[in-house]
């Protein structure tokens, strides 16, 4: 049985790297012998999008296809699917072992064993056991919402999606299509950089707010993807990590410790409150506005207006 699918697996992946155009999934199954004798069309097609994902997990990158007449068609295309020789000394292979443990979680487990075996094969010392604790503090990145793996796929096979998505200033979700260059961790939250076709510009999204599923679509990217892609430094500059001035607010005693840890100041006014100063830069009325009622702005009077806008926009919803 398992050489038998294994024999499947190579077949299909002559085919989809041999092809010069995307082939439909009735030309693959005329194609490959094991399809042909697949007892009906639904048997078939389990089997096929089984080989397919297992396929992608071993890295093949598989190209999705629209045609003109809206038949869907498959390829791998060989440059795609080409990488330059890997050596890895001992620290890189160790880091990316340790990749591999922060990935054991749901899904994720299978791919991220079989990656550490082909770490073992590439160098990764033997004594380097990424899934053993050498120490009191242990990485953990931890990932929840729903739209992670669909979004790292698109991501990995530059695949265009759209999902629904609710800003923090809206009541209702909005359409939105994308095309994802990349996921990154940002203080316990995952954020996706990427082209917003509808706004024609760069944006980032954050994974809890995306609701509903997130769709593949056909076609190729329609920018280029950056060399580098800036998430956290853009997701910091809206949460007024990259500040120049200072704003004064009241905090509820006991509330907002993410707040009291950037506070530069910390006054205490009694009946439950505090006075705290910190740092103003762009992106900070939608923060402080996640606290709700622990936090009332006092100055400047921009950012107390900006902040009642948002939660009048909330309330209106």
């Amino acid at each position: 049985m398992a050489i038998a699918k294994a024999e499947r697996l190579m077949n299909l992946a002559l085919c989809l790297l041999g092809t010069r155009r995307p082939l439909s999934k009735r030309e693959l199954r005329e194609s490959i012998e094991a399809y042909l004798e697949a007892g009906s069309d639904d048997s078939f097609s389990r089997m096929f999008e089984r080989d397919k994902d297992d396929l992608r997990e071993l890295g093949l990158v598989i190209e999705t296809v629209e045609n003109l007449d809206g038949e869907t068609g498959y390829l791998a295309r060989r440059d795609s699917n080409r990488l330059p020789p890997i050596t890895l000394d001992a620290e890189e292979a160790a880091a990316l072992g340790l990749a591999a443990k922060v990935w054991q979680q749901a899904r994720l487990a299978g791919a991220a064993s079989g990656a550490l075996q082909k770490l073992r094969a590439a160098g990764l010392p033997e004594d380097v056991d990424p899934y053993e604790a050498h120490g009191a503090l242990e990485p953990r990145i931890p990932v929840h919402e729903a739209a992670f793996e669909p979004l790292m796929l698109a991501c990995r096979d530059r695949r265009p999606v759209a999902f629904d998505y609710r800003k923090a200033t809206a009541a209702r979700p909005e359409p939105r299509h994308v095309e994802p260059w990349a996921l990154e961790c940002w203080r316990g939250h995952w954020y996706l950089a990427g082209w917003d076709r509808d706004r024609g510009a760069e944006r980032v999204f954050r994974l809890s707010r995306i609701t509903g599923k997130v769709r593949s679509r056909s076609g190729q990217f329609t920018a280029a993807v950056p060399d580098v892609v800036t998430v956290r430094e853009t997701v910091a500059s809206w949460a007024g990590e990259t500040a120049d001035r200072s704003a004064l607010i009241r905090l509820r005693a006991g509330a907002g410790y993410p707040l009291r840890a950037k506070a530069t100041a910390v006054r205490e006014l009694g009946d439950g409150w505090d006075e705290l100063e910190i740092p103003y830069g762009h992106g900070l009325d939608a923060w402080l506005v996640e606290f709700g009622p622990d936090v009332v702005v006092l100055e400047p009077a921009e950012l107390r207006a900006d902040v009642v806008d948002r939660l009048q926009a909330v309330a209106k919803g």
